[in-house]
């Protein structure tokens, strides 16, 4: 029996979301698995279908990881226990010692909720917690650097990109609707990602209004929504991108693949907004599963997800001039074509069927 305990599970949207229920499912190949996750609507439809035993938990949030611990603790009691697996160091900070002892254990790392300078009280909460489990699971190269400087001890950490089941098949619906909103268009853009600042999607909209001059055609699509959609929605004004421009705030499963699908590019040029840092970037992966090349930012773990001019490029998301370059770089002589066969091929050492065989491993 595999154990999760976790802060974030489908069918709540999110990278970390579809993380850690694409783990669940992976591992309920290899043995039956008992997930502990926070309520959340519409949880009961997704339950039944997962095939897992899922045990949600309400409340005050504050309340919430005391809650599972406890019910971790009453489970772990009562039956063999092959594993433990946490998304967070929260969620195996209030888990008794002694039910890890004889059970290996993992959690999980992402980058911005490790990222407390040495010596802090929440770094030291941290590192206390994290030392709890037996392996610490890095999502990149970048965030082992990040947690060894912040005080982890190198030996304890072992890095496993995060998995994709991309691709799924699209249907005839969606892809109409994707091709529409592409129609006569050149070059087709797309972005996948909360509007955050951390996203950079107003260098990019400012990217956009540069590139029109060469690209008369051009349209962006972005797929997201967050507490930069205001600000989003008035520089797209500003700038005169009426049309250039679609900031989908909700789409559908099948309609983000298809427009995925169809795009030419991927692009998140990633910046480091005060602590919060891209830690690798599994829409990359995402989007290289159907055939569409990436352009990512320098600063963070992109550098993981896009082989630097093989699947596409790295740039400096802080420099519209770099931005600019890159898709210039990125579109030059059909480059993109290459690009983007290239990601394809190198997307297919993510499937999560090859991912969870190296938790596998460890045990």
């Amino acid at each position: 029996m595999f154990v999760i305990s976790t802060r974030n599970f489908p069918p709540d949207i999110g990278g970390m979301q579809n993380l850690m229920g694409g783990l669940a499912l992976s591992l309920l190949k290899h043995g039956p698995v008992k997930v502990f996750a926070e309520e959340t609507e519409e949880d009961n439809v997704y339950d039944i279908k997962s095939g897992m035993d899922i045990t949600r938990v309400s409340g005050f949030k504050i309340f919430r990881k005391f809650r599972k611990a406890n019910l971790v603790k009453e489970f772990s009691l009562k039956n063999s226990v092959r594993a433990f697996f946490f998304d967070h160091w929260k969620s195996i900070e209030k888990i008794d010692n002694k039910i890890l002892s004889n059970t290996p254990s993992f959690c999980l790392i992402h980058s911005k909720e490790i990222n407390h300078s040495e010596g802090s009280f929440i770094n030291k909460r941290m590192l206390k917690s994290l030392n709890k489990a037996n392996f610490v699971i890095s999502n990149s190269e970048y965030t082992k650097k990040l947690a060894i400087k912040n005080g982890l001890d190198e030996k304890k950490i072992k890095i496993i990109n995060p998995g994709c089941n991309y691709p799924i098949k699209i249907d005839n619906k969606s892809l109409d609707q994707a091709k529409e909103l592409y129609r006569n268009c050149f070059p087709k853009i797309i972005t996948v990602a909360r509007l955050d600042k951390r996203k950079n999607h107003q260098n990019i909209l400012m990217t956009i209004k540069n590139l029109k001059p060469r690209f008369p055609n051009i349209k962006y699509i972005s797929i997201g929504d967050g507490e930069e959609m205001a600000n989003l929605e008035n520089l797209k004004n500003q700038l005169g991108l009426g049309n250039e421009v679609t900031l989908l705030k909700n789409s559908s499963e099948l309609l983000k693949v298809a427009l995925l699908e169809q795009s030419d590019l991927f692009l998140m040029p990633s910046i480091i907004y005060k602590k919060s840092v891209e830690g690798f970037g599994i829409s990359f992966i995402e989007a290289a599963a159907y055939e569409t090349g990436s352009i990512g930012g320098i600063a963070g773990g992109a550098s993981d997800a896009i082989q630097n001019g093989v699947t596409g490029y790295l740039c400096d998301g802080e420099n519209l001039e770099s931005i600019y370059d890159s898709i210039v770089k990125y579109y030059d002589n059909d480059n993109f074509k290459q690009l983007s066969k290239n990601a394809f091929v190198f997307s297919k050492n993510f499937h999560w069927d090859k991912i969870v065989k190296k938790y596998i491993k460890l045990l």
